[in-house]
């Protein structure tokens, strides 16, 4: 793996060195852009507005529009508005995982410790696995301000970039029915139907279905093999009906369970 940033983790007065590696990679398939009539590859050009040539990447700059002019910036702009965060993972605070919303998490990445910091590294590790705490943290990633958590997850630190408060949509704006303040006879029935789907989680039962399948179908095709028409499942028209709809729900659990 190839680090993407560089830096140290602020633990009250220690610094841990660290190097910042991608954690996720896409299973979905690359697919190239091709010419319908002769499949030749569709290349993008980064191209001048005004003059209609091809500029190299060396040459184009950042710029922020300021009424009808643009403010170029440079590297020492960005470092300058904040030098401190640059360079460091500044631990704010800790606090329970399960107070932070899932809507919040946005990006996950390993941190490896570097040269002479695995001792420091080991300590923070243990500290939050063994207290079950996360730390609230604040940083600069390419150019932009992020808050993050970090957790260890085995024997790694795990930042997980999440989302400013102010990232998050209003939902005042959607219709959305109220929440009931009395308890129905159909939320104690969907209460027993939730109960009855709960299992443990286990991520290694979730497998990307799709990709394999479109996988399969890319392989047929290269050899020639005709594809069949799918059989789609018919969806029938929701029924107002919902006491009827759970208590259906839960006897087919039952009978497949029973099956």
């Amino acid at each position: 793996m190839r680090s993407i940033w560089t830096g140290s983790i602020s633990f009250g007065l220690i610094n841990i060195p660290i190097k910042i590696f991608s954690a996720v990679q896409e299973s979905s398939l690359d697919m190239d852009m091709l010419d319908k009539d002769d499949h030749s590859n569709i290349k993008f050009k980064r191209v001048n507005e005004t003059t209609g040539k091809e500029v190299a990447f060396a040459n184009i700059v950042k710029g922020y529009k300021v009424e009808d002019k643009y403010v170029i910036l440079e590297d020492e702009d960005f470092e300058a508005a904040d030098a401190e965060k640059t360079k460091t993972i500044d631990i704010l605070n800790f606090t329970l995982e399960k107070e932070i919303d899932s809507l919040y998490y946005e990006q996950p990445y390993y941190l490896e410790p570097d040269k002479g910091a695995a001792n420091a590294y080991a300590l923070l590790r243990d500290a939050m696995a063994s207290t079950g705490k996360v730390g609230v943290t604040s940083f600069v990633l390419r150019n932009r301000e992020a808050l993050a958590i970090l957790k260890p997850y085995k024997n790694v630190i795990v930042l997980n970039r999440i989302r400013f408060e102010q990232e998050i949509r209003d939902t005042s704006e959607l219709k959305l029915p109220a929440v009931s303040k009395t308890k129905l006879k159909e939320v104690d029935m969907a209460n027993k139907l939730v109960e009855q789907l709960t299992e443990p989680f286990d991520i290694s039962k979730y497998k990307d279905e799709y990709t394999a399948k479109l996988l399969k179908i890319i392989k047929d095709k290269a050899k020639g093999k005709k594809q069949a028409a799918p059989k789609l499942k018919v969806v029938h028209k929701q029924s107002d009906d919902l006491m009827s709809m759970l208590k259906a729900s839960l006897e087919n659990k039952k009978k497949k369970k029973s099956s």
